[in-house]
């Protein structure tokens, strides 16, 4: 859930060594190099400021890959430059839409485990305890476990959301246990599971 509008951030939640800005300029065609810029510093958790200008806090691994972007957008014929950017007054603002980005990620890994839950008890209900069934709901949750790890490499200011987002995972690893044993169960690979207890 994003931070609600008005909410102030104190200056203990921006990073205390600063920022790292990286102001890119490509040319208008070919739009591939854009959309790869794009797609890169979004990937890595940063933020769009304005037109061309991405933001990290400042760690090493944030400036190696910026830099590493600066070059990208260089060799693609554009101008591009990483710059360490001391705390300032505008600090909350930005943490405020880091925190914004992933409220959003987080709500929707929200969406997708109660999904999920409500996928394995609808089947439950119908005693559909097919080996076809556990496949794709294994798969959904190994998508699942990769989208929280991703989600929380770039949650650079945690907070309870991570926290929910685990439980949740959490309730969805036993509720697929308990799914696989009744499967295991029905289909005579192991009849002596006991059954479910919740």
């Amino acid at each position: 859930m994003p931070v609600p509008a008005g909410t102030v951030l104190s200056m203990t939640d921006a990073p205390s060594g600063g920022w790292v800005l990286l102001l890119a300029q490509l040319p208008a065609s070919p739009s591939s190099p854009r959309v790869t810029l794009w797609r890169r510093a979004r990937a890595a958790g940063a933020v769009g400021l304005q037109n061309g200008a991405w933001v990290l806090p400042a760690t090493d691994e944030h400036r190696t890959f910026l830099e590493g972007l600066a070059a990208y957008v260089r060799e693609s014929g554009g101008t591009a430059y990483a710059l360490d950017v001391v705390a300032g007054t505008s600090d909350d603002g930005i943490v405020a839409r880091i925190r914004a980005e992933r409220g959003k990620e987080f709500g929707e890994f929200t969406e997708r485990g109660d999904a999920l839950l409500a996928e394995l008890e609808k089947e439950s209900a119908r005693d559909n305890y097919s080996f076809a069934e556990l496949e794709e709901n294994e798969q959904d949750l190994e998508r699942l476990t990769r989208w929280l790890a991703t989600i929380s490499s770039r949650d650079f200011f945690p907070d309870e959301r991570g926290k929910d987002a685990e439980a949740l995972l959490d309730r969805c690893r036993r509720a697929l246990d308990a799914f696989t044993a009744a499967v295991y169960r029905a289909e005579g690979v192991a009849p002596d599971l006991p059954p479910r207890t919740d």
